[in-house]
């Protein structure tokens, strides 16, 4: 497993991991109320700037962190064109570009846990209430780690395709990357169980 916060140090480190938290969720809240694909255009220069400020390796870290997202805005520009909801399909490509690269930057500068701290201190009314939230806080932070895990095995499962066939893999990795992420979660699961599970 690995840590998705940068070794890179910039001055959005320092902040609090609550602070931070939050002003991610209003901003995510203020791009899905916007429609206008020029207010999304401006916000997206805007958390490329906010990049930017962490320094050039920094921003290079960040931008290679977004790489697997081209895919998708790929297919959601393609398909407005070809139904002719072109404004449409802008502001909803900035829309999702902008609020990954917010939760990408979060991410980069704030432990994993200070941010499963806040989540903790989030769940506090229902441990009053006698519920565990113990599991629900391991899933979280097991997801986190696992999602950069999954993706670098996936790019390796394509270099190898790539080294044994001129032709793209495509859905082709789908089956063994699944059978890695499977093998993954069943050590997990032993190495939990070894240590007393999640109770």
């Amino acid at each position: 497993m690995i840590s998705l916060t940068s070794p890179v140090r910039i001055w959005a480190h320092d902040m609090r991991a609550g602070v931070k938290l939050g002003l991610l969720s209003l901003a995510t809240v203020a791009l899905f109320a916007s429609e206008s694909p020029l207010v999304l255009g401006g916000a997206a220069l805007g958390v490329g700037a906010l990049y930017l400020t962490g320094g050039a390796r920094f921003a290079r870290a960040g931008l290679d962190g977004l790489r697997m997202l081209w895919p998708f805005l790929v297919v959601i520009a393609l398909w407005h064109g070809v139904t002719g909801q072109i404004e449409a399909g802008v502001a909803v490509t900035m829309r999702l570009l902008t609020a990954v690269a917010l939760a990408n930057f979060v991410t980069m500068t704030t432990q994993l846990s200070d941010m499963i701290a806040v989540m903790s201190w989030l769940l506090t009314p229902l441990r009053r209430l006698g519920l565990s939230t113990r599991a629900l806080e391991l899933s979280v932070a097991l997801v986190v780690r696992f999602a950069p895990v999954l993706a670098q095995k996936g790019g390796r499962l394509t270099e190898s395709w790539r080294a044994r066939s001129p032709r793209r893999a495509g859905w082709k990795i789908v089956t063994p990357l699944a059978a890695l992420a499977i093998d993954d979660a069943e050590y997990v699961a032993e190495a939990l169980r070894a240590r007393g599970g999640m109770e």
